[in-house]
């Protein structure tokens, strides 16, 4: 209830005697303080963190998600089929920013009726240590619904001839509700496997691993909490939450399992979380696809490595270092192995931080996919606005 003017005046009087003064003394018809700026200065700032620079200006047609950089310089970008719409899901980015189809128009037609030919919904893809692209295809021609039947698969392209080298089917490790979305390829002296994230159109998550030299894949710890999407979080990016809002009806909350992954020295651990969850895990690799390795087994060696905030992308370097991009703050960061973790740069371009690529010469690049700004989560508006922007940081990440 508001003070009357004589209970005001009798409250000042007696905080006056204890020896404190209130603020300045407001008409009884002010509804908000006003105060004489002084000269004695300005309102202290954010602190200052590393900057990053634009390196490529992608005039990609539908939202980047996915960025791989070949060892000779060359940029593609995945677009994911989000809608049916999207011309082609993967690309290559000229010198001017121009996007292309790649490896041609045809590859990227939809075409059910040559599911291990045609490429419907490419979310990432990276580059071996021969050179080569392999390239994730989650199978999903419209962004939702249970995959087309044989269309998730692994592809590795000779980038030189344009020729698909080898395609390895995924269907064994998919699920009706799959959404397959990060690739990480282990192609060295004695391995040679890949790990793919399952974040699942409804955050139920899992882990496929994949040994490349006989196809065999197996789908781990689905229904474990580390890949499951967590309650009662919210994402924030450009200030606003990210929820999905229809044209029509109420607004739901964005569910996503388990997104980033990244491989640790040597292939040792995997590092991953989910997309809608705050915290980091790992798990040693080469377990998950040891078939003397029950599910449970799996599940008892997982290790919960804490709070890393909201990310979606994630990279680790020979140190062993994990770099987080932290969407809520438009920044990249990396977690120690000690557990400390320091923000590397910010940059206010970076909207949607995604995939990171580090290259040979320590450059860290990243996407500003603009994720955020797409139709579905802005009632059917699309707010998003090419050129997308790739940035980069120099780093030390040690020897390769």
């Amino acid at each position: 209830m508001p003070l009357s003017r004589r209970q005001f005046l009798a409250q000042t009087a007696c905080v006056s005697a204890l020896g404190f003064l209130p603020g300045p003394v407001l008409a009884e018809d002010s509804h908000s303080p006003r105060f004489d700026i002084g000269a004695a200065g300005e309102a202290s700032a954010a602190r200052p963190v590393g900057t990053m620079e634009l390196a490529i200006l992608a005039d990609a047609p539908s939202t980047p998600t996915g960025l791989a950089i070949s060892p000779g310089g060359r940029v593609f970008v995945m677009m994911p089929r989000f809608s049916c719409d999207v011309p082609f899901t993967l690309g290559e980015v000229a010198p001017d920013g121009s996007v292309t189809p790649f490896p041609d128009a045809a590859t990227n037609a939809i075409d059910p009726k040559e599911p291990q030919r045609a490429l419907f919904h490419v979310p990432n893809g990276v580059f071996d240590g021969q050179g080569h692209l392999w390239v994730l295809d989650a199978g999903l021609p419209d962004g939702k619904g249970p995959p087309v039947p044989g269309g998730a698969k692994l592809l590795r392209i000779d980038i030189d001839t344009k020729q698909i080298l080898r395609t390895i089917p995924l269907e064994p490790g998919v699920t009706p509700t799959s959404s397959l979305n990060d690739l990480r390829v282990d192609w060295a002296e004695g391995r040679a496997r890949a790990f793919v994230s399952d974040q699942g159109q409804d955050g139920e998550g899992a882990i496929l691993a994949v040994d490349l030299d006989t196809g065999r894949v197996v789908r781990r710890l689905a229904g474990h909490a580390s890949t499951q999407s967590q309650k009662g979080l919210a994402k924030f990016v450009e200030h606003r939450p990210v929820v999905l809002q229809p044209k029509s009806g109420p607004a739901r909350p964005v569910q996503g399992g388990a997104n980033g992954i990244a491989l640790g020295p040597n292939g040792q651990r995997l590092y991953y979380a989910p997309l809608i969850g705050r915290r980091l895990y790992a798990v040693e690799a080469g377990a998950l696809l040891d078939p003397e390795k029950s599910d449970a087994d799996i599940a008892a060696m997982v290790e919960d490595l804490g709070e890393k905030g909201m990310t979606g992308g994630l990279a680790a370097d020979a140190q062993d270092r994990v770099y987080l991009t932290l969407q809520e703050q438009n920044c990249v960061a990396r977690r120690h192995p000690d557990g400390r973790i320091e923000v590397v740069a910010s940059d206010p371009r970076l909207v949607w931080a995604d995939t990171i690529v580090i290259t040979t010469d320590d450059w860290l690049y990243v996407s500003a996919a603009q994720v955020n700004r797409r139709p579905e989560y802005n009632g059917g508006e699309d707010l998003q606005k090419p050129p997308y922007a790739i940035l980069r940081v120099r780093i030390d990440a040690g020897p390769a």
